[in-house]
């Protein structure tokens, strides 16, 4: 699976993440389910625990930023 791929996947806020916070995320992958380092997109809002998340960006090896599907 390259990279890229990761892009456009959901996946599960683990550890909180906002401003001055690297939270985590659970996202299935390579049949699977794999951690990641989490920011989020915007660089400031906040996104609790447990909210679906979708990946807009993913810097190799295990961090990615992303966005609540669902604007919470």
């Amino acid at each position: 699976m390259d990279d890229a791929s990761l892009v456009g996947l959901v996946g599960r806020v683990t550890g909180a993440i906002g401003p001055g916070l690297v939270g985590e995320v659970i996202v299935r992958v390579r049949g699977g389910a794999e951690h990641f380092l989490a920011y989020a997109a915007d660089g400031k809002g906040r996104i609790e625990r447990g909210t679906v998340v979708m990946v807009v960006e993913h810097l190799p090896p295990r961090t990615v930023y992303v966005e609540a599907v669902y604007g919470g």
